[in-house]
């Protein structure tokens, strides 16, 4: 409620970071799957002194290259500059708790960066295993980034005891909400899918091959890179699923139709991609093609997506959970909400009195502030048609019982009045 509103017509805000994270989640979790591929697969054409596969693999690294460092950077300063505008506060408060993780972070970061630009440019240049020494620090650069993101992305869902730690004890609160109930679940499922896409993107350079010896090895290779992720994944999934929040639990179970049907279809389709995995390239290489590879590997963007969106939606009501809600105003403010009103307490707001000609346009105020975060009026969730129907008094009693009617919905916050106003306001939509 301290910053203005990011208007986003259609897709709405939300819609927005979602587009551009789940790129950058399939990018991110690639270049450290695949820097781990870069390495590991180097030292054994190292030991087996075999130069067609390091000729493969100067090949693979520009594509990784071009990829990671370009596509993934990109993203990443889209994912800061879409957050910094949806979600101004949330955003400020990961900021002041883990500054010194994001700067551990950032250094990890052009470690990562620096280590790959000097091991594509190297080769043939220094000695094999000098290379390959390089290779490996670019993958603790990158797995290290990973650990420490892992720890601040699920604090927002598990906050464990973070809530109850004044800011006065910053260290104590950075370690608790770092290490938090869902942070090394999350952590194992991170590292088996960085696993899974590094198996999935080298079979998709592999099949291009023209050597069909070669091709047939590295296809057969690519392919069991998957399985310790399909191993591992589940085994992650069952321990993330019972620790995270009761409400989270059962939104993601029946609580909200269309994350159940996403959290399904998560399973599913990575139950394609480890079957098809098993019966092409690990059972039958060669007549593993190009087109096969690159379904998979669309597959897996399909897995990644929707495991994405379910984690993002079974956070609701909140954005940081039993601290700020999706709509950025803090639990432990609203009773001073319900006191003195919504339009009183938020700062960029055009209409601070209600009277009989501004009435609609206060209850667009209303909107903004309560409501806007996760719905438009006409586009993604929009609002329009969901009341299309509706009476106001109807919509009132709604307002009255969003917590209970719909539980991944925070509570209306304000004066009766505004509660009221936004009913009328919300009712003149479809009039």
């Amino acid at each position: 409620m301290n910053y203005p509103i990011w208007d986003i017509p259609l897709i709405g805000g939300g819609l927005l970071i979602g587009f551009v994270a789940i790129i950058h989640v399939f990018v991110s979790h690639f270049a450290v799957g695949g820097g781990l591929y870069l390495a590991l697969t180097e030292r054994k054409a190292i030991k087996e002194n075999n130069k067609a596969l390091i000729d493969y693999l100067k090949k693979h690294s520009r594509f990784f290259l071009l990829l990671t460092v370009v596509l993934g950077a990109v993203s990443g300063v889209g994912i800061w500059f879409t957050i910094g505008l949806v979600h101004p506060s949330a955003t400020s408060t990961l900021i002041h708790s883990y500054v010194f993780g994001w700067a551990i972070e950032w250094v990890f970061f052009i470690v990562e960066i620096s280590a790959i630009l000097i091991y594509y440019a190297t080769w043939d240049k220094l000695d094999p295993k000098t290379h390959n020494i390089i290779g490996w620090i670019y993958f603790a650069g990158a797995y290290l980034s990973l650990v420490i993101i892992n720890g601040i992305l699920t604090f927002m869902l598990t906050t464990g005891s973070w809530v109850n730690i004044p800011f006065t004890e910053p260290s104590k609160k950075f370690w608790l909400g770092f290490f938090n109930p869902s942070y090394f679940p999350s952590l194992f499922i991170r590292t088996g899918v960085a696993l899974a896409l590094a198996g999935l993107y080298s079979l998709l350079t592999a099949t291009r091959l023209k050597d069909e010896n070669l091709r047939a090895e590295l296809v057969q290779y690519s392919g069991k890179w998957l399985v310790p992720a399909f191993i591992l994944i589940p085994v992650a999934g069952i321990w993330y699923i019972s620790v995270i929040p009761p409400l989270a639990r059962e939104i993601s179970m029946g609580g909200a139709p269309a994350v159940t049907i996403f959290a399904a279809l998560s399973v599913v389709f990575s139950f394609i991609i480890a079957l098809f995995a098993w019966l092409g390239p690990i059972k039958t290489p060669r007549q593993t093609s190009f087109a096969f590879a690159l379904g998979l590997l669309v597959i897996g963007f399909m897995v990644t997506a929707v495991t994405e969106w379910v984690r993002e939606a079974v956070r609701k009501p909140y954005i940081i959970y039993e601290y700020m809600y999706s709509n950025s105003i803090l639990k432990e403010t609203a009773e001073k909400i319900n006191s003195l009103g919504t339009l009183n307490v938020a700062k960029w707001v055009s209409v601070k009195e209600i009277n009989d000609e501004n009435m609609l346009k206060a209850g667009e105020e209303i909107f903004k502030v309560q409501c806007q975060s996760c719905h438009t009026i006409d586009g993604y969730n929009g609002i329009k048609k969901l009341v299309s129907g509706w009476s106001e008094t109807y919509i009132d009693f709604q307002l009255q019982h969003l917590d209970m009617l719909k539980g991944f919905m925070p509570p209306f916050y304000g004066t009766e009045q505004e509660r009221k106003t936004l009913a009328k306001w919300l009712y003149n939509l479809n009039k």
